[in-house]
């Protein structure tokens, strides 16, 4: 069998690896160049989308502040105004009022004209608030609820059936719209 030296290394076959080496760098620079305009591209357009979501944000904190200011804008207003609608119906009660005031300086009124006057006067008055919403509560012979009810004192029960139950309203309880503004204070039965 005969052996194959290798062929051994010429100046010629050095220069040949080194053209075959540098065509190779060249291509992978080549390739690398379109992937880093890619990745510049895409930096780019992240960029753009970041600064497109800052300012949808900064849009929606800015409408969200305007509405948050426009409604406590609005709630004063309503609290200022609120009680514009009840005062302008009693104003009415008030004309009857001086118009009564009127009467009671000449000597020609009777006391039972004064009365009817009075009572005319307290169911215009009366009206005006429980078509504003006003109820009456009733708490003569209910039992007691610290819902509605504010107990003055206690008292012995004149029966069993009376235990915890008002025997006496001292001041009346009213509600607004089914919401308690003044509770009923009232006398239990122990």
């Amino acid at each position: 069998m005969i052996k194959k030296k290798h062929p051994e290394k010429t100046p010629a076959t050095d220069e040949s690896l080194q053209e075959v080496n540098d065509s190779t760098a060249e291509t992978a620079t080549i390739q690398q160049e379109p992937q880093t305009v890619e990745t510049i591209d895409n930096e780019q357009l992240l960029q753009q989308k970041v600064e497109e979501l800052n300012d949808k944000y900064l849009r929606l904190y800015s409408e969200f502040d305007n509405y948050r200011k426009r409604t406590i804008k609005e709630k004063i207003d309503l609290s200022r105004t609120a009680s514009e609608e009840v005062i302008s119906s009693l104003l009415t009660v008030l004309d009857d009022f001086e118009r009564a005031n009127k009467a009671f300086e000449s000597k020609d009124i009777t006391i039972e004209a004064m009365k009817e006057g009075i009572q005319l006067i307290y169911s215009k008055f009366r009206n005006i608030l429980i078509q504003k919403g006003l109820k009456e509560m009733n708490a003569s012979g209910e039992t007691f609820n610290t819902d509605f009810h504010e107990a003055i004192t206690h008292i012995p029960a004149p029966g069993e059936d009376m235990k915890n139950k008002v025997l006496d309203e001292v001041e009346k309880g009213y509600l607004l719209n089914d919401k308690v503004i003044r509770y009923a204070k009232v006398v239990i039965g122990s």
